[in-house]
């Protein structure tokens, strides 16, 4: 019998042949002796499976070219509670501990864990950080809370690992500030990597991040000039006006439209004053202060375009409606007192017409609309309080049962006002209308939402139950609840589970709600124990 030199080969030649036209080959292994031959397909197998074994064992490392650099650098914050640790663990495997269906998606969870985990500032496990980069790297939304809590050792794992790249471009408020040498990622870094280098120079030195931006200016591209633009935002001040004034001349349309946007959030700055005045034009108090008469613009000139309006209006509406609506939304809101002496509240009470019908039903809507986007953009709250107007109360309760105006945007008007008063203003208009038209407002809340917020929305969902509806109808907000209602509110939701009729769509629904509620109730308390 003729031992070969180069089993492995040999094996691998009869394999790509097939044993029924090449004979199983003798080959020097240890323990090939012992393989039964009678079949020589599962023969051929497992030596080949001592050959792989016998590679393996005899394989030397290979050399590096460099010698190993530094050690991550040391992280000082206080590590994780071992129960929130096994928890984060939970988390990150979309395991539930218990019976399908009978919680949340867990994936829906893992922000507000990584949020709260943050602002308490700990540390993950280093076991735990490679599943938190990966779940980062699958959902941006969870990456300046993930790049945040994975701290220095992520951002050295992730020089080491081409997947995790998103991890130095993502801006986090907790990153030190870089050494001015760092400005070669500027002229050198990837696109996104610009954008968060600028972000973050803004954030500590708004002069410093927009001389390096007018550095550059004139070789960017048009799309790039756009986002460097937005970053601006963080630091906004007067200092910035001769810039972005400068950029109203840019050769690209939406690089004006923004640099005219965020002028009209500097109310002292040239363009508000000019909107300003095209404003007090368009919109007078007449008839012995009883009422408003608009004269909208009669054309675009060329300076009201520099000034970012647009000559054709996108939205289907009337060349001038959409002029004098720009024009609106862009002066200071200020104006309007000052030049009538008279409240928020009062000059939305007036009738608006114009010369030939002095109560214009069309024109009020199209001034209530401007009003609303300008206080949306100063974020006014004194405006976007007269335009929301009071909370609705129930008939009986001695105020107004009625529906508030839908002009203008609620949800956005009532971003603007404190969280507090987002959510007892929410939890009035659940009170009287219900979960139909909730959805939009209920997402502008702060989450978790307040307690009398969740006892609202609890609420509404019985009377849904009880009035036939199937939980489907209300999906968008049942989703929002699992990670937004108060944890506090688990007991009440129990008894709707239990209230309901048994196996319905109702009780499970309210089953599932009430095992989420209780799931996060006991991550936040893991959260907040001590640290060792």
């Amino acid at each position: 019998m003729t031992i070969t030199q180069d089993p492995w080969e040999t094996l691998h030649t009869s394999a790509l042949l097939g044993t029924d036209r090449r004979p199983l080959p003798a080959v020097a292994l240890p323990l090939a002796d012992a393989v039964d031959r009678g079949d020589p397909a599962t023969a051929l197998l497992e030596l080949a499976a001592l050959a792989a074994v016998r590679r393996r064992a005899g394989a030397l490392p290979v050399p590096t070219a460099e010698p190993p650099g530094p050690p991550a650098p040391e992280d000082t914050r206080p590590e994780l509670p071992e129960p929130a640790a096994r928890r984060l663990a939970v988390l990150l495997s979309g395991r539930t501990g218990g019976g399908s269906g009978t919680l949340a998606n867990l994936a829906e969870l893992l922000p507000q864990w990584l949020a709260t985990a943050r602002a308490r500032g700990l540390r993950p496990p280093a076991a735990l950080i490679p599943g938190l980069l990966d779940a980062a790297r699958a959902r941006s939304e969870l990456r300046p809370d993930a790049v945040a809590l994975a701290g220095p050792l992520g951002r050295w794992l992730a020089e080491r690992n081409p997947d995790w790249r998103f991890v130095p471009r993502t801006a986090t408020a907790d990153d030190e500030p870089r050494q001015p040498t760092d400005d070669r990622l500027w002229h050198e870094g990837l696109f996104a990597e610009r954008v968060t280098h600028l972000t973050q120079l803004r954030r500590r030195d708004p002069a410093a991040g927009l001389e390096l931006l007018r550095g550059t200016w004139s070789t960017e591209r048009a799309e790039d000039r756009l986002l460097f633009l937005d970053a601006l935002q963080d630091g906004l001040s007067p200092a910035d006006e001769p810039f972005l004034e400068a950029a109203l001349g840019d050769r690209s349309k939406n690089v004006r439209t923004t640099a005219a946007e965020l002028l009209s959030t500097l109310p002292g700055s040239a363009l508000a004053h000019r909107m300003a005045e095209r404003a007090r034009a368009a919109v007078r108090l007449a008839g012995a202060g009883t009422h408003l008469l608009v004269t909208p613009p009669a054309e675009c000139d060329a300076r009201m375009q520099r000034d970012g309006i647009a000559p054709k209006s996108p939205t289907g509406r009337g060349e001038r409606a959409w002029w004098f609506g720009e024009v609106v939304a862009a002066a200071p809101l200020s104006l309007w007192p000052e030049s009538t002496g008279l409240t928020p509240e009062q000059l939305l009470a007036l009738r608006v017409g114009d010369s030939i019908d002095e109560t214009s039903s069309s024109w009020a809507d199209d001034l209530r609309e401007a009003w609303a986007r300008a206080a949306v953009r100063q974020q006014d709250t004194d405006w976007a309080r007269a335009l929301l107007g009071p909370a609705p109360a129930p008939p009986g309760r001695g105020a107004r049962g009625r529906t508030p105006r839908a002009t203008g945007a609620p949800a956005k008007l009532l971003a603007v006002l404190p969280p507090e008063e987002r959510a007892a203003w929410t939890a009035a208009f659940i009170e009287v209308h219900g979960l139909g038209e909730a959805f939009q407002l209920l997402g502008a809340c702060a989450t978790p939402w307040t307690p009398p917020l969740s006892t609202a929305v609890v609420a509404a969902l019985a009377r849904a139950a009880r009035s036939g509806a199937y939980p489907w109808s209300h999906s968008g907000v049942l989703g929002m609840t699992e990670r937004a209602l108060a944890p506090e509110t688990a007991a009440a939701v129990e008894e709707l589970a239990a209230g309901a009729t048994p196996d319905s769509a109702w009780s499970e629904t309210f089953a599932r709600l009430a095992g989420t509620l209780r799931f996060r109730a006991a991550m936040l308390a893991e959260l907040a124990e001590p640290t060792g």
